[in-house]
């Protein structure tokens, strides 16, 4: 792997032990991709900050990593295991906050911004076509790769934190552009009408095409909302970083179409939601928000609860940014007036909830993974109405 004058000096350890730590991670991957050298980046989006998720293993690394070390490109994080502000009403031990408040100091001395959400691209972490990145967050690599025309490979926690701080990351996978190319032909024989339906879409391109990465044809409209949910979906499915849309995502026009082709119909979806409906009536929580939530979907939902009470937890997760855009034009008053809440810094993902709820209905075919794998609820997959509507009868029907 050829290595600069300045990178050689890193390793050496003129630069300081950890910036050497840092050079050897990168190396180490570059080593196993077949790497040629590394290349700069614009910006990272770190990962591994929930203590629910690291423990004191990871804040243990976390302490000896950060000394007399920061970041040299724009860096973002991603959720916590709590809303910094309300953490009590949670229900959160006071012990699990302290060790999360310091995983957030630490990062913060690295110079790394504490933005606390799944989705950088919105609160100003927006990369352009053509640039080089490291991500960690599934979701959002995806859509940057795909939506943006940004260039990442999924990166874990520590290899997007030593991308942070050499500035550089390896050149393999999804930043060399031949191997962006789509691999089949995906034609959508059945008309998706709303976020749900695009979580369900990632999951059934999970189950029919794998790995490959997919040139889907039938899709005539989608926004932000749609985008990130289906990235998020396909990310968790699929393992796939990259997606295109004709007409939609960055490089479409960059690739000619793949002859091999699969078809998705109305009956695959309907087959789909059944998988996405585990058996209960009575509602715990409805969860919106994974990944967070956009301005937009939040003056939807506070339109939807305005003048309503609700009848079971209803949370809402979003990044602090859009939190306080939202607060500002009214919407959050209307929300939480309902007795639901509207958090930040957090997601139920990455949250210690465990033995807190056992049926949850949500919006996003990533969160219903997440909280049945890893939470071990019941869990329903609906579209955002049909959410609000159970969250006002506390029932699912």
């Amino acid at each position: 792997m050829h290595l600069t004058e300045r990178e050689e000096k890193i390793l050496g350890g003129e630069y300081g032990e950890n910036m050497r730590k840092g050079m050897e991670i990168l190396l180490a991957i570059g080593k196993i991709y077949n790497a040629d050298r590394l290349i700069p980046i614009t910006s990272a989006q770190v990962s591994g900050v929930s203590y629910y998720n690291i423990g004191d293993a990871g804040l243990e690394f976390l302490r000896d990593f950060s000394f007399n070390v920061k970041v040299s490109v724009k860096t973002t994080l991603n959720p916590s295991g709590m809303d910094l502000n309300r953490w009590q009403d949670l229900g959160i031990d006071k012990k699990f906050a302290e060790k999360q408040m310091e995983i957030i100091r630490i990062f913060k001395k690295m110079n790394v911004e504490p933005t606390l959400t799944c989705t950088p691209y919105l609160i100003g972490n927006s990369p352009n076509k053509g640039d080089h990145i490291a991500w960690a967050e599934s979701s959002a690599l995806t859509y940057a790769n795909s939506v943006l025309g940004a260039m990442t490979n999924r990166e874990s926690g520590i290899s997007a934190l030593a991308a942070a701080i050499i500035g550089k990351t390896p050149e393999y996978g999804m930043h060399i552009k031949i191997n962006r190319k789509p691999m089949v032909r995906v034609k959508l024989e059945a008309e998706i009408t709303d976020e749900s339906d695009f979580g369900v879409l990632g999951y059934i391109l999970g189950k029919k095409i794998g790995y490959e990465i997919p040139w889907i044809e039938g899709i005539k409209s989608a926004g932000i909302e749609e985008l990130k949910m289906f990235s998020a979906s396909i990310a968790t499915y699929a393992g796939v970083p990259i997606f295109h849309i004709p007409g939609i995502t960055a490089e479409w026009k960059d690739f000619d179409r793949p002859e091999e082709f699969v078809e998705i119909d109305r009956k695959d979806f309907d087959n789909a939601y059944e998988y996405f409906s585990d058996s209960f009536e009575e509602v715990d929580i409805v969860w919106i928000g994974c990944p967070h939530t956009t301005l937009e979907e939040l003056r939807r939902i506070s339109e939807l609860l305005e003048n309503k009470v609700v009848n079971t937890e209803l949370w809402i997760t979003t990044s602090r940014k859009v939190r306080n855009e939202a607060e500002k034009l009214g919407y959050i008053k209307i929300i939480e007036k309902t007795g639901a809440k509207v958090l930040s810094d957090t997601c139920l993902a990455v949250a210690p909830l465990k033995n807190m709820f056992k049926t949850l209905v949500t919006n996003s075919a990533k969160a219903f993974y997440y909280s049945r794998g890893m939470n071990r609820f019941k869990v329903r997959l609906a579209n955002l109405n049909k959410c609000i509507n159970v969250a006002l009868k506390g029932r699912w029907r």
